[in-house]
Parts: C-alpha cells; structure tokens; sequence
C-alpha cells in the first residue's frame, strides 16, 4: 500500500504543473488542449503495448461499468470544469471543485476494508480551509457567475471523487485501460471544441507546453493516480490533493507568472498541517 501511494502521490505533483502549462500554452481553447493533451496520453499507452508486444485490444475489453466510470470520470469531469469557469468566476469555481478531496475522505468510508476515523475528515477540512485562504487573495469569493457555473464546479467535484472512489471497487481493471479512456475522451473533448469553441492551433514552443500536459497533468498523471487509488491509502492521497493549488501558485510565484503574500503561508500551514493530521496512519506503517 505504501507503494501505491507514492506513486498516486506522483500525479499530484504532475497535476501541481497545470497552471504554469496552462499560461505557457498560450490562447489554445480548453477543450482542444484536452483533446491533444488525451491524445498524448493514448500514445502513451500504445507505445507502450507496442514496445512490450501486448495487444491493445486486450485493454480495451472491460466491463460496460469499467468504461462509464473511466470515461465519465476523465472526460466528464473536465467538460463540467470549464463549463464552471464559463458560467462563475474562476476563483470561486475552482474552490468549489477543490471539494473533490474531501469528498474522496469521506466517500472512502463506503469502500470495503475502510474506516474513516476523525484525523482523516479533520486533515482533509484543514486542507480545504488552507485552499480556500490561497483562493481568497485571488478575487471574491463567490462573487461573479450564476447558478449554472457553481452547480457544475460542484459537479465537477464530486465526479472526480466518485471516479477515484468508483476505481478503487474496479481494482481488477488493470491501469493500461486508461488509455482507451484517454482516447474515447480525446474524441469526445474534440467535438466540444468543433461545437463551442474558436480554434487556436499553439505557436511555436507552446506546441512544448502542449506535449508536456499530455505527458503530464493532463495525461501520464491519470495513469499514477489509477494505480494510487486502486493501490495506495486512498484517504491519504485524497486530503494530500490539496497540496496541488499550493505547489501550483508557488511554481507560478517561482515563474513570475504570480504573487505571494501571508495566505500563502497560512495555507501552507492549514494544507501540510492537514496532509500530515490526515498521514497517521501512513506514519505508521
């Protein structure tokens, strides 16, 4: 188990570069960034069928429930993101969709063989405390949007819980399905970006930044996180999330792309202070 977190742990950091990719990338649309970003992600695993002569069709023949979870969480969950930050304020979308790890917290106590003691709940409302401070000396809270942006950050939330959650019960899907997901989403992310947006091919090195989300935060990491779920504390991984907004607004502050004021280092007490409350049991072990 100490294993699959670490490695679950991987996709955390991975997600932390989002936001330094997201601005190097320039003015590309969302859904055609998801689209290539996909892409990549099914070329990762391809090439890795390929280089260990496995047939990829043996991947793709899951469970019907296998694809709706794995489809409905990757895809799904990023359609529902951006569809929060066209109908609210940015800021208050992505605090309300930063309710995802606690949701995983509490939602983990459903699971078989789980048991939610209070450490874990109090790690992961210290976590989203600390967010909710970082998020703060980026605009108003809650103001800005309609019900239609904050109802689909929420539902954004809660599908990434329910598709980590969900993948846990799925364990004996093997990880290399998440290509076929990544590739099914890729198609499905295309066709929103043919019916809601303007296309803005990448310049130059942004095409870079382009293959580094694909291999990254939005591709390889769904790969780590797959095997951390399934694998790893799943409680630890889920309050630990909140290091993510963290370790993104610093690498920004180190890129000149932001600022840094005392929130920053009030978060970082709440979420590392909460991360840690929430890690007893991994201490342990």
């Amino acid at each position: 188990m100490i294993n699959g977190t670490l490695i679950g742990a991987v996709a955390l950091v991975l997600w932390s570069t989002l936001g330094i990719l997201t601005v190097a990338s320039g003015q590309t649309p969302p859904f055609l960034l998801v689209s290539m970003s996909f892409a990549v992600a099914f070329a990762i695993a391809l090439i890795k069928w390929i280089v260990r002569a496995e047939p990829p069709l043996r991947h793709f023949r899951q469970p019907p429930a296998a694809w709706v979870i794995g489809v409905s969480g990757l895809f799904g969950y990023h359609f529902l993101y951006f569809l929060a930050l066209r109908n609210a304020d940015p800021v208050s979308a992505n605090l309300v969709n930063y309710l995802w790890p606690l949701l995983i917290v509490l939602f983990s106590a459903m699971l078989p063989g789980e048991r939610l003691r209070w450490w874990h709940v109090a790690g992961a409302l210290a976590g989203f405390t600390g967010t909710a401070v970082l998020m703060a000396g980026k605009g108003d809270i809650f103001v800005g949007g309609g019900l239609t942006g904050f109802a689909a950050a929420f539902g954004a939330g809660i599908t990434w819980a329910a598709y980590s959650v969900l993948s846990r019960r799925f364990g004996s899907v093997p990880t290399d399905a998440v290509g076929w997901f990544c590739a099914v989403g890729s198609l499905l992310a295309l066709l929103c970006h043919l019916a809601f947006e303007e296309t803005i091919w990448p310049q130059g090195y942004q095409w870079l930044a382009v293959l580094a989300m694909g291999l990254g935060p939005a591709g390889g990491a769904f790969f780590f996180w797959d095997h951390g779920v399934k694998k790893g504390d799943i409680r630890m991984l889920g309050t630990a999330a909140y290091l993510v907004p963290l370790l993104s607004t610093l690498l920004l502050v180190v890129a000149g792309a932001g600022q840094a004021d005392w929130r920053a280092g009030v978060a970082c007490l709440l979420i590392v202070g909460g991360a840690a409350l929430a890690s007893r049991d991994f201490f342990r072990r």
